[in-house]
């Protein structure tokens, strides 16, 4: 009974489905058109999202962790759902170093998987993140501080649009004295890439890239790439999750020199011998100009793997 009420699609929005999980103590997958959010006894452990830059991007890109090195901690945890405690014990990454990583990733992807608020499409029960336990958040301040980001961006610039499309530099607009992170990541700015893909070429932070394209379009210098149909806003801040995790794949080319290339794909964590049901192969991989619907994110990755062996 209580699993039928879990699973069953409603159109009751993220925030309220994720609130009420909360207080059920509620551990599982919890999927919206935006993501997904994966709890642990009622409380946030890691959030996904099709466009932001997944924990392995970030922590390769910026070179705070070496592509080997999380590739053996898949290799070596993935399927125990320890990932996250496999980079910390071989070595390769400091408790702190993955703790800060792993809390910008998570409410960078909470902010795009809960800024409408859209519908909850299931809940999926014991279903655990190969990372494991890094840091649980309550689920009250990812809602709080989705809601926060939000606002903060609309202060800047009421465009939403913003965060999600491919976004040109606005032809005539003359050239002014930026700040450096600003002026790098206008220096990205190019008709094709999203700002996901700008966040993930730098590898920065999503939120403080959207946060510098917002003060770049308010300043007339860039605009969405092609017109775009204007966002209904919204009363609410949800966090949902984003897409299930990337398959290893090359990166897209949009990426940049700095994208690490896996040199071989991960085993898929099995089912059998695995103490909760477990998402799926995690690595860097192509993100899609759109958030895609969370299983069709995942097929489009498994085909990325399957093209990359």
């Amino acid at each position: 009974m209580i699993t039928q009420l879990l699973t069953s699609r409603t159109d009751e929005p993220a925030s309220a489905r994720l609130a009420a999980l909360a207080e059920r103590s509620a551990s599982g997958a919890l999927s919206t058109e935006a993501g997904i959010v994966y709890l642990a006894a009622g409380h946030v452990v890691h959030v996904e999202s099709a466009v932001t830059p997944a924990l392995g991007d970030l922590l390769t890109h910026s070179g705070a962790l070496a592509p080997d090195g999380w590739w053996e901690a898949i290799d070596r945890a993935g399927r125990r759902c320890r990932v996250g405690r496999q980079l910390v014990d071989s070595g390769h990454l400091a408790a702190g170093a993955l703790e800060l990583c792993h809390l910008g990733a998570l409410f960078d992807a909470a902010y795009f998987v809960l800024a409408h608020d859209g519908p909850a499409l299931r809940f999926r029960p014991g279903v655990a993140h190969w990372l494991g336990a890094v840091r649980s958040v309550p689920v009250a301040t990812v809602l709080r501080e989705s809601r926060r980001r939000r606002e903060l961006l609309h202060r800047i610039w009421p465009e939403p649009a913003v965060d999600l499309v491919p976004l040109a530099r606005v032809p005539g607009a003359e050239d002014v004295d930026l700040p450096a992170r600003r002026s790098r990541i206008l220096a990205q700015v190019d008709g094709v890439r999203t700002a996901a893909q700008i966040a993930t070429a730098l590898a920065c932070r999503t939120f403080h890239t959207l946060v510098e394209l917002r003060r770049l379009a308010a300043a007339g210098l860039v605009a969405p790439a092609t017109p775009v149909a204007p966002v209904a806003p919204v009363a609410a801040v949800a966090h949902a999750a984003p897409a299930a995790p990337a398959a290893p794949a090359v990166p897209a080319a949009a990426a940049g020199p700095q994208t690490p290339v896996a040199s071989r794909a991960p085993e898929t964590p099995a089912a059998s011998g695995v103490p909760a049901a477990v998402s799926t192969v995690p690595g860097p991989a192509s993100r899609p100009p759109f958030p895609d619907e969370p299983d069709t994110a995942l097929l489009r990755r498994l085909l990325h793997a399957l093209e990359a062996l």
